[in-house]
């Protein structure tokens, strides 16, 4: 594996982008993108200027899924390799983008396929171009939405469509990608970095230890009772309150009750002084 760049990243207003840097194969997720995508996930991890995470695709693609032809037949041979890049394929776009500190947009700028579902679908929230397009084309190859793929879609879509999509093959464009769910919103080609990027610096500007308990309380509330979640809740907000130093109640709760912001229509961070 001799490539390398397939993953860039630049920070701007509080708001890292990464791209998946190979326009040339469409995006295609090879061996060294999965290898180099879990080394900036790490590094943007505990970096301090950064406070979200948008991931896009270089040229006119998202990503195209994965690269069939180095992943499945290059490695068909070297099993302890397609074990080693297939647990770090799967980590960072199923577990990494899940439980990660950071919120991550997926900012779906082209086309959209496969493995790719898992990263929409890991994110916290996405937005596409309106001529985007999605499929699931495993299905004309023989085979089937594998590894993280067919979990994510059960996570992220109605049976109907999940199904549908993936014993047919049939592309979809953003428009339907909004209008199933898979996406937050649809927006022009031309618009969608400005309405991503508006979206990203909003969150940004929130308290960041907030917005990881809202992952943490939403991710792994799914996985438990509703007893056990109120519970975890309870000591969420306990923990919340400890790193914040009561912040949230002394600051957040005391500047509404001296009217110097509404918490129903605008944040505290424009709370008047």
């Amino acid at each position: 594996m001799t490539e390398s760049n397939t993953v860039t990243y630049e920070i701007e207003n509080a708001v890292a982008t990464i791209t998946l840097n190979r326009p040339h194969k469409r995006n295609a997720m090879s061996p060294m993108l999965h290898i180099e995508m879990t080394e900036v996930l790490e590094k943007l991890r505990y970096e301090k200027t950064s406070r979200v995470i948008v991931i896009t695709g270089a040229g006119n693609s998202f990503c195209a899924g994965m690269d069939l032809k180095q992943f499945f037949v290059e490695l068909q041979d070297n099993p302890p390799e397609f074990d080693r890049i297939f647990r770090l394929a799967t980590d960072w776009r199923y577990r990494t983008l899940r439980y990660y500190p950071k919120p991550v947009i997926a900012m779906i700028n082209g086309y959209c396929f496969g493995g790719a579902f898992s990263i929409v679908e890991g994110s916290d929230l996405a937005f596409a171009a309106k001529e985007a397009t999605f499929g699931l084309s495993e299905i004309n190859f023989k085979h089937y939405p594998g590894g993280s793929v067919s979990k994510s879609l059960a996570n992220i879509m109605r049976p109907r469509e999940a199904m549908f999509y993936a014993m047919t093959g049939r592309p979809f464009n953003g428009e339907r990608a909004a209008e199933i769910g898979f996406v937050n919103a649809a927006y022009p080609l031309a618009d969608l970095k400005k309405e991503v990027m508006a979206i990203a610096q909003e969150i940004a500007a929130k308290d960041p230890d907030a917005l990881t308990a809202c992952k943490e309380g939403y991710r792994y509330s799914l996985e438990m009772t509703s007893d056990a979640a109120i519970n975890y809740a309870a000591a969420k907000s306990d923990q919340l309150t400890l790193r914040q130093n009561g912040s949230w109640r002394d600051e957040g709760i005391g500047d509404f009750l001296q009217g110097k912001y509404r918490p129903g229509l605008g944040g505290h961070e424009k709370a008047s002084s």
